[in-house]
């Protein structure tokens, strides 16, 4: 006889989520370039909104999201009925899942994605369809080739993460195009807000002319609000439908969607957070080439680096140097390349130390970095 519960057999196959390092022993302020988070956190708008509903915490917050799905609607241009908010945009990817994936369904990502998304899969019960990327992007025909008969979801990160690239606007719709009208095409733009690419879209236009389009955004990277947990997502009325049926009807707090509607209004400071991240994100990335390491070029605000293994280099012993050096970086496996780290684009500050030390481990001189204030609220 069994002397304790038994967990569901799916949970056996679900990979553990492993996040960010944020603490390094005996050193009191590492530089946490591991989670992508803003080095700027939010606007002084959105902590005077979160603070302002610190005083209702005796109350429910809305939960039908009204007034954040109102400046979510009105920021983007988009139907507020077809918009529906979540504990970030992870629970909105485990939501979709839930609502339109059987045990033995089939749900395809590409190669390097958000590991999240296989794990709700996985113990759901699901089969995990993996499509080869070709070098760092994702690649639309071999997402097409794997697609069956028990194929439900097609989900991808775009941006892409942890490689940063993209798929442009042209081949997104021929992935749609491609696709069995019932099957579900998720697309995760966590890292949409950092786009500037004339031809990139996050799926808006494509939601709005689809019924098997959903996508999801964050309020976690651009708007610095990693720590309220707040997301949204834009679909079709039937796919609302499906998730509101399972969606806990108080699944974000009334803090963090003050802080979030907030946020979305404070355009001028998110101008200045995007405009620091993509000038140093392409210095980064220049210097770092310089030194001989591989890096794909990158829309979001984070980098993939791979180490040349000539020297003595590799991955785990760059990670180790600069954890030395009080510098946290995100080593990839299980959802990405397993030789390489993934670095955050941070303060100046943060950068310049980043360089340094990496710098110090490949053993090159010191280059010269721009200089860029941090970002002031208008």
């Amino acid at each position: 006889m069994l002397n304790q519960p038994i967990p569901r057999k799916a949970l056996d196959r679900c990979p553990p989520y492993v996040q960010g390092q944020s603490a390094i022993v005996g050193v009191a302020e590492p530089i946490k370039l591991s989670s992508n988070e803003s080095p700027f956190g939010p606007s002084p708008r959105a902590q005077a909104a979160f603070q302002q509903a610190v005083g209702q915490l005796h109350r429910y917050p809305d939960g039908g999201q009204s007034a954040l799905r109102q400046v979510i609607a009105e920021r983007f241009g988009i139907e507020q009925e077809r918009i529906v908010c979540g504990n970030g945009s992870e629970e909105l990817i485990l939501l979709t899942i839930r609502a339109f994936v059987d045990p033995g369904d089939e749900v395809l990502v590409s190669e390097n994605g958000f590991v999240m998304t296989r794990i709700h899969a996985l113990a759901q019960g699901a089969n995990i369809v993996v499509a080869a990327e070709q070098g760092w992007d994702q690649s639309v025909d071999n997402i097409l080739a794997c697609i069956t008969d028990k194929t439900h979801i097609v989900a991808i990160a775009n941006p892409n993460n942890p490689t940063g690239t993209y798929l442009p606007a042209s081949e997104i719709r021929r992935l749609h195009a491609g696709l069995p009208s019932n099957v579900l095409l998720l697309l995760d733009g966590a890292y949409a807000d950092y786009v500037v690419e004339p031809d990139f879209d996050s799926g808006m236009k494509l939601v709005r002319s689809s019924e098997n389009v959903i996508m999801t955004r964050t309020f976690s990277k651009l708007y610095g609000l990693a720590g309220t947990r707040i997301g949204w997502a834009y679909t079709s009325s039937n796919v609302v439908a499906a998730i509101q049926r399972i969606r806990t009807p108080f699944n974000t707090n009334a803090p963090a969607q003050a802080a979030a509607a907030a946020a979305l209004q404070d355009t001028e400071f998110a101008d200045r957070v995007r405009e620091h991240t993509i000038l140093w994100r392409e210095t980064m990335r220049e210097q770092l080439l310089a030194l001989g390491i591989i890096v794909p070029a990158s829309v979001t605000n984070f980098l993939l680096m791979q180490i040349p293994e000539e020297g003595g280099h590799n991955a785990l012993d760059a990670s180790r140097f600069l954890k030395e050096r009080g510098i946290l970086l995100r080593p990839t496996g299980v959802s990405g390349p397993g030789d390489c780290l993934r670095v955050t684009v941070g303060a100046e500050h943060e950068n310049q130390a980043f360089l340094d030390c990496i710098r110090q481990y490949m053993q090159v001189p010191d280059m010269q970095a721009p200089h860029m204030q941090v970002p002031r609220s208008a």
